[in-house]
Formats: structure tokens, sequence, C-alpha cells
């Protein structure tokens, strides 16, 4: 069988073999090397899980046993699932790991010429390509993708989705800006070059407007949110109608797209580059 059909075949299974976990570290050395990957790009541009993926993932969880991985020290202890330790890394990888305690779970894939900004996590099955920069306490959720030249501005969360195993993970494009306490949940995608400003959050229940278009953009049954090709989002707000809401001049929070992206946003998000 091929490693797909292996690991199908495995996750029916309630107890495991010693020639069982072998096969889900061949599974987890091809996760980790970028070889298969929990969600793709199809042709016509639409992403899609591949549930299989994430069921060796699961398999993960149910196969390992508890153990400690603390560091040499009596007071700062750590205590996880002997499946997931920290990814194997070495300089030949080409990943600038800042000193200050950044963490990339193994099962993850991480290019070379990434830049981690300490304190930073990188989940288990999240693909970040070449490039891109994750700052100070962001977080890259399980399975989420991130594209080239990202930069994840510092406490910028990118949600994991890892159950159920068909549900598509958040996806951020090529040259795409998240800025600072931003929040992408809930499979939302956010197209290439779009920049989301400080604090903007979006998920699956988020209606987005679009001023320059004259468009409300919302998810759709299995369809996520999705956020255009060089949208610039920022954050704002649109009254509360009923009659109650009205009486006390009551509003909600609603992500907005105010332009799309041109040279002089280009020109603003160009000066990370030096940081590289």
């Amino acid at each position: 069988m091929d490693l797909k059909s292996t690991i199908e075949h495995l996750f029916a299974k309630s107890e495991f073999t010693h020639e069982d976990r072998e096969i889900y570290e061949e599974f987890k050395t091809a996760l980790r090397g970028g070889e298969i990957r929990s969600a793709e790009k199809d042709a016509d541009g639409n992403w899609h899980a591949n549930p299989w993926v994430k069921q060796g993932i699961l398999l993960g969880f149910r196969m390992g046993k508890m153990v400690e991985m603390s560091m040499e020290t009596e007071t700062f202890k750590f205590f996880d699932k002997d499946t997931f330790p920290l990814r194997p890394m070495t300089l030949e990888d080409n990943v600038r790991i800042v000193i200050g305690g950044s963490t990339i779970r193994d099962g993850s894939y991480v290019s070379p010429n990434v830049v981690l900004v300490p304190p930073c996590y990188v989940n288990v099955g999240a693909y970040v390509d070449e490039g891109t920069m994750i700052d100070s306490h962001a977080l890259v959720g399980s399975c989420a993708q991130i594209g080239k030249r990202v930069h994840l501005s510092a406490a910028a969360q990118i949600g994991g989705v890892l159950e159920p195993i068909n549900a598509n993970p958040v996806v951020i494009e090529d040259d795409v800006l998240v800025g600072g306490n931003t929040g992408v949940y809930e499979g939302t995608v956010v197209r290439e070059r779009a920049v989301l400003a400080s604090g903007v959050i979006l998920t699956r229940s988020t209606p987005l407007f679009d001023l320059a278009r004259g468009e409300i953009y919302k998810s759709d049954g299995d369809k996520p949110l999705e956020v255009p090709a060089g949208a610039v989002v920022v954050q704002g707000s649109r009254a509360v109608t009923t009659e109650q809401g009205k009486a006390w001049g009551l509003s909600i929070y609603a992500p907005i797209i105010v332009k799309y992206r041109d040279d002089k946003t280009d020109a603003s998000t160009k000066l990370e580059d030096y940081l590289r």
C-alpha cells in the first residue's frame, strides 16, 4: 500500500505495533519535509483539506505516550506525547530562529529563509513557505497554510483546524501582511498580497464589507470566508438595527475593505525587508 492507504488503514486500528510506529514516523518525516501537506490548492485556485494527512496527525496523538520533555532544569517542565517532540533542526535548514524561546513542533514544514522572532509558535501540520517572517507572540495553528514572503506581525493568531478532518485550515497566501493582534480563524482564506490591519478579526461568521467594490463577502456552507487578493482590510463597525440597539446607540464589529493594494501600500510594507 502507498502511504495514504497505509495511514487510512492504521487510523481504523485501536492498538499499534512497533511496525505501525515506524510507518507513522515515515509519515511525519514526509510532513516535516513538505512532501505531503494537510491542504493544497487545486488548478482552479480552490483550497482543499487532505483528510488522510489529518488522520495521520491524529494518529500520532492516539499512538503516542506521555513523556517528560523538559530541558535540564527542575522548574521549567514539559510533558507531551512522545510522537510530537520539537522539530529536529540544523543550521543546514537555513531557518533563522532568533534567540528567545520560539518553538516549532515536529510534523510541521518550515521552509528555508523563514525568520522566527521569539517567542512564536508553529504547531503540527502547519506549512510555512519561503521568506516568511513570524514575529513575536505570533501563532501558526495546526495545519495552517502560510505562503511565501508573508509577515505575521507581533501577536498575530492564525487559527488551527485539525478536526473535523475534512475541514479546511486557515490559508494565508503569498505576500500577505498580517498586522499585529490580528486573528484569522475557522478556515478563512486570505488571498495573495492582501493587507490585514492591526486588530482585524476574521472568522466563518464574520461578514466582510468591501467599500471599494460594493460587495459583502460571507462564508457559505463548505465555502470559507475569503479575503480577495490585494484587499486592504481594517477594523470597522456597523450599527445594530434592532429597536433596542438603535435606542442604545449600539454598533458591532465589522471588518472593512477600504481599498486595494497600490504603490503607496507597497512602499509602506516594504520596510520589513530590511529585517530579513
